[in-house]
């Protein structure tokens, strides 16, 4: 008797399959490491063997700190590293109080006036205010030049919002209602029952708004004099606008090549986000893509 023929998607690839995608998972790796690989030798490369390669180093023969030196040595590179550092804690800590809270009140059928905020709220995700509408808001809330700035005009983000609301939804209705039986109030059910059954979909969307606060610069251009810039509008100057590289960094004069000063900004300014991903790395498939999928 003749097996039954299988889908193609079911059949056990051919050694000629297997040999592509091997070459296109390799091909993929060294279009992302080898860039991140001359970026962190260059930061390491002294002057010399930075001017004598034309500004870019593979493999530094002679690895030296000097650049990390001169930038971290009481610099505005330090000041703005602690900027990033502190509105990215504390922007993603109220931003997930705020969207855990307003996800589950809008999870939880017959709250009153439930469905009307979900739709301003969604109407704000199609349809998002300008430029010119939010400085002037910010301006008249008396925010100009504070780092709340760049915390209260984007504390709740829709996207993050929808997934918590969807992966809320998902859990049984059954535990919400023993937690009633047994006298629990709201607060005590998202303590007690919803946050511990969420902490991929918390991880993810933690990790989305760390990201977000960290890397943002826009905003900070917008409202931050130049003392008050956050690590990423620093960066965004010494390489794309490439002003102060040398007496800006440390506040004074450095004999580091400028090259090597702006590849050691942008390793400070990635590294502590890879470090941090790969820990939320397992919660991502099951909290993405739960809370959209039940949304």
């Amino acid at each position: 008797m003749s097996s039954p023929v299988r889908p193609g998607w079911m059949e056990k690839p051919k050694p000629v399959t297997q040999a592509a995608k091997g070459l296109a998972l390799v091909a993929v790796v060294l279009l992302v490491c080898v860039p991140f690989l001359v970026i962190v030798s260059t930061s390491l490369a002294s002057t010399d063997e930075v001017v004598a390669n034309g500004g870019w180093v593979l493999w530094p023969t002679e690895p030296s700190l000097d650049a990390y030196r001169d930038i971290l040595d009481g610099g505005i590179v330090t000041h703005a590293l602690g900027v990033s550092a502190g509105v990215t804690i504390v922007g993603t800590l109220l931003s997930l109080a705020c969207t855990v809270t307003l996800a589950y009140a809008l999870s939880r059928p017959g709250v009153f006036g439930g469905r009307p905020v979900l739709l301003l709220v969604l109407f704000t995700f199609l349809f998002p205010p300008g430029m010119i509408p939010s400085f002037l808001l910010v301006k008249e809330l008396g925010l100009l030049d504070s780092y709340a700035s760049l915390v209260l005009p984007v504390l709740v983000n829709v996207f993050n919002l929808v997934v918590l609301r969807g992966f809320f939804q998902g859990i049984p209705e059954e535990l919400y209602e023993a937690a009633r039986l047994d006298g629990a109030g709201d607060w005590r059910v998202l303590f007690s029952v919803v946050l511990p059954l969420s902490k991929a979909a918390l991880a993810v969307v933690g990790l989305f708004y760390a990201v977000a606060y960290w890397n943002s610069w826009f905003y900070a251009s917008l409202y931050l004099e130049s003392d008050h810039w956050p690590l990423q509008q620093v960066l965004r100057t010494y390489v794309v606008a490439g002003s102060g590289l040398t007496d800006a960094t440390t506040g004074e004069g450095t004999v580091t090549a400028p090259q090597t000063v702006q590849m050691a900004v942008l390793v400070i300014a990635t590294v502590p986000i890879l470090l941090i991903y790969p820990f939320l790395q397992k919660y991502f498939t099951k909290g993405v893509l739960t809370g959209a999928i039940k949304s």
